[in-house]
């Protein structure tokens, strides 16, 4: 979608001087027409490759002329496509009128350059077209990465200068009722597919603002598309999907970009239509398919420092709310002991993701955001809260070729004296890499044929599929030779 603007737009004239070596109007800024009728000034100079000088003179007269014919007001009342063709073919008009020598190339480069820079995100369109880019992580006006395939490259896609990246940050994050700027220079916000979007500005970004996208696919993923990529076996994928619907609580651990969110989508998959659901999100990106649930997204402080809603209010309110299951997008602080406590209580079936590089350390990370939050409790204690529950925990890493592997599928099981005992259910073994540097590896069974939610299982009849998942799964030694059929 285009981008809109709230009350903060006023309606403005985009200013006519034509851009010289240092930054100045022109090009830099863009009108942005909306229901309100509001001009929003945001730079773009998109490319793909190098352009002249010229080309940019051009597109200053061009951009300048358009807006001192186009009708803001009639083309605020349009919608998307139909706003496009009008500035088309008024833009087409204007470089008739001024004898501009294009090639049709060119002609429709500058067409489709304005027309992203009234009615989108400018230089990031194209980008953001893209289904297969990860993440697009911009790192002042003159650098742009993106991630394909697990690798990150650089493109050849620029801003004017730091004023129009700048402008191009407030136009996101203001969609989301949230501002950035000097006074609130980090920002959490998110595009209107539900794509995730940081901002932090000068003073604290030395070289410019740096803006990173975590994009979505426009289809969404399941588990058994995941398997097909190889991010887990299939018989780890038919575990996943038991897991989800017999109502284990589930803790998805990983590094940054290793698929966390991700996976959280695919295993909610599995729970049942009529169950509500409440998610509970810094800002609001889990695409759950079902249709009894609620999203609820925390709140900065206003300008005054006031206001704010933490991931914890969320949670404790949301036990008000008469959920079944309760999602936290990302568990970081001492929201952590409000989830386990919901988790406890009632409310089985509740996920959540956190960072750490294994599930021995998730553990531990749950133990010190608890003790975060003040709570005077000994450790023994918040193991013991711990192990009564979480049920599972799913390990998922990016390997250093880009790939993302489900590693562990671990169980909680209890307490030996002071220590939390953990069962694997299923491993991810590397044996290595091919001619191109692609990780070579299996994931494995540990021939546990009765795992601790087993009874879970059977009371909501997967037994079956689960006994018949753990059977088939290939049972392997350290050294990736199969031991034979052990799980029967």
């Amino acid at each position: 979608m285009f981008g809109k603007r709230t009350s903060e737009a006023a309606p403005r004239r985009v200013g006519q001087s034509t851009p010289q070596a240092a930054p100045a109007p022109g090009p830099n800024e863009t009108a942005v027409p909306t229901s309100r009728q509001a001009v929003v000034p945001v730079a773009t100079v998109q490319q793909s490759r190098p352009h002249s000088e010229e080309y940019y003179d051009v597109k200053t007269t061009v951009f300048n002329a358009l807006i001192d014919t186009i009708d803001l007001t009639q083309l605020a009342k349009l919608d998307a496509a139909s706003a496009r063709e009008e500035i088309r073919d008024i833009v087409s008009e204007i470089i008739q009128i001024k004898n501009v020598v294009m090639s049709i190339a060119e002609q429709e480069e500058l067409l489709e350059d304005i027309c992203n820079d009234v009615l989108g995100y400018g230089p990031l369109e194209p980008l953001l077209a893209r289904d297969d880019i990860a993440d697009i992580m911009v790192n002042g006006a003159n650098t742009t990465y993106i991630e394909v395939a697990g690798k990150v490259q650089r493109t050849g896609v620029r801003f004017a200068d730091n004023l129009q990246l700048m402008n191009i940050c407030q136009r996101i994050v203001s969609q989301v009722g949230r501002r950035v700027d000097e006074s609130s220079p980090i920002c959490d916000a998110r595009l209107p597919d539900g794509s995730r979007v940081n901002v932090i500005a000068p003073p604290l970004a030395i070289d410019g603002p740096a803006l990173t996208i975590r994009k979505f696919k426009r289809d969404r993923l399941n588990l058994e598309q995941l398997a097909r990529l190889g991010t887990l076996s299939p018989d780890a994928r038919k575990i996943l999907e038991i897991i989800g619907r017999v109502r284990c609580n589930v803790l998805i651990s990983g590094g940054t970009g290793s698929g966390k969110t991700t996976l959280l989508n695919c295993i909610t998959g599995s729970i049942e239509d009529d169950e509500r659901i409440i998610t509970c999100e810094d800002s609001a990106e889990l695409q759950l398919q079902q249709p009894h649930v609620v999203r609820l997204e925390t709140r900065p402080p206003n300008l005054e420092g006031e206001g704010e809603i933490k991931m914890r209010d969320l949670v404790r309110n949301c036990l008000r709310m008469r959920p079944e299951r309760i999602i936290v997008g990302e568990v970081r602080g001492p929201e952590a002991f409000d989830l386990l406590q919901a988790m406890n209580t009632g409310h089985d079936g509740s996920m959540g993701t956190l960072h750490s590089n294994s599930p021995r350390e998730a553990i531990s990370r749950l133990e010190s955001m608890i003790m975060m939050g003040g709570f005077q409790l000994p450790v023994h204690t918040i193991r013991e809260m711990i192990t009564g529950s979480v049920d599972v925990i799913v390990q998922v890493a990016r390997l250093r070729d880009g790939s993302r592997k489900v590693t562990h599928i671990t169980e909680v099981l209890g307490m030996e004296g002071d220590v939390v005992t953990l069962q694997n259910l299923i491993l991810f073994d590397i044996s290595g890499e091919d001619a191109n540097g692609r990780i070579l590896g299996r994931h494995r069974s540990t021939g546990i044929a009765r795992p601790r939610f087993w009874d879970r299982a059977v009371y909501y009849g997967q037994e079956g599929k689960l006994a018949e998942a753990l059977a088939s799964s290939e049972v392997l030694d350290e050294h990736g030779n199969p031991l034979g059929d052990t799980n029967v």
